[in-house]
């Protein structure tokens, strides 16, 4: 008898083969889709890294804060927040901005900021001096939770005016002085066998590097670039305060790098008023001699970019690059409320 050999099932290959393919083409659609989304994704991202790189072109538009809208008479809060590294940026272009405005009466200055740079701190200080003696206006300052070291530098730009800084009574102001942060891992580099080996063209060019102890002709020549930028601070203490011109030993014994809250700061000099930001603006008010039903205040602000509205928020250029740990590891002198360097600047 004849074997009878089972016939193939070529239907249910065929399903199964179906199934594969229709699998396959799915997966190719996704990763097509996903491909896709990535590449815009990334086209999007690099449209924002390039309008952000335009951040320093971005323009000053006025917000409306207090008094009357429809006023001409203005008064003008310019801010100063954040570490201070330069004298460019938000702050200069808000000084600018105010410089041409010819209905502008007088100025309150909002500084919330640890300090900074010597150079950048008194960049701004003297940005904000030719604004109030070009202008011939008054400028009034108003303290936010901290205005130490280089932010009590910048606030001395009002001059002899009278009762013209006002403290939060939650503020910490003055350390009065300079620093030069230095840091010495040479120890550090011994254990791990990292030795320091650098080509200078003299023996004072690598001086202040944190791969060796500071020698003591370093030390005094470091000492005296501190001693320099000193005086220069207690010279704007003196402009911006009159009474220690007469009386320089108060404030030698106050320019101790000490920390000082509101009432100490008023008790000492440093200060004249404890009051907060409207209290100023009625200041400034007063000081220009103008009605306070006719007269508008403004703040300045950035002009939202296409970033900003894109992204939600406000776009900021990371500052920790290459050039930023160059300038990290470089010895530098600082009008600052801290014993570290600043990382970033302020916007």
């Amino acid at each position: 008898m004849a074997t009878t050999v089972a016939s193939a099932q070529p239907p249910m290959v065929y399903t199964r083969h179906r199934s594969r393919q229709v699998a396959v083409v799915l997966l190719l659609i996704v990763l097509l889709i996903g491909l896709f989304a990535s590449g815009m994704l990334n086209l999007m991202l690099l449209a924002v890294n390039g309008l952000a790189s335009l951040e320093t072109d971005r323009k000053i538009r006025e917000k409306f804060y207090s008094h009357q809208k429809s006023s001409t008479n203005k008064v003008a809060i310019i801010t100063v927040k954040g570490a201070i590294m330069d004298g460019e940026g938000f702050v200069k272009r808000q000084i600018d901005h105010a410089k041409d405005d010819p209905n502008l009466k007088a100025v309150v200055l909002r500084v919330d900021s640890p300090g900074g740079t010597i150079t950048g701190s008194d960049a701004i200080y003297h940005q904000l001096r030719e604004l109030v003696e070009e202008s011939e206006i008054p400028l009034v300052v108003s303290m936010g939770g901290l205005a130490a070291s280089g932010g009590y530098y910048v606030s001395m730009a009002c001059g002899d005016t009278p009762e013209a800084i006002f403290a939060e009574p939650s503020t910490w102001t003055g350390s009065i002085g300079v620093i030069i942060p230095h840091y010495n891992f040479a120890g550090l580099m011994k254990e791990w066998g990292i030795q320091e080996d650098s080509v200078t063209s003299g023996p004072l060019k690598a001086m202040g590097s944190f791969a060796k102890p500071m020698t003591e002709e370093e030390r005094n020549i470091f000492q005296g670039l501190v001693d320099e930028g000193f005086t220069q601070f207690k010279e704007a203490i003196k402009y911006g305060r009159p009474k220690f011109q007469k009386d320089p030993e108060v404030l030698d014994k106050l320019a101790t790098g000490q920390i000082y809250t509101a009432e100490q700061a008023r008790q000492n000099g440093l200060i004249d008023r404890i009051g907060f930001l409207e209290d100023a603006i009625d200041r400034a008010i007063e000081l220009a001699k103008l009605d306070k039903d006719d007269v508008k205040v403004v703040k300045y602000k950035k002009e939202p970019s296409l970033a900003d509205i894109l992204v939600g928020v406000e776009t900021r250029s990371s500052r920790f690059d290459l050039a930023t740990m160059l300038e990290m590891t470089s010895p530098r002198a600082y009008y600052l409320c801290t014993w570290l360097s600043p990382l970033s600047s302020s916007p």
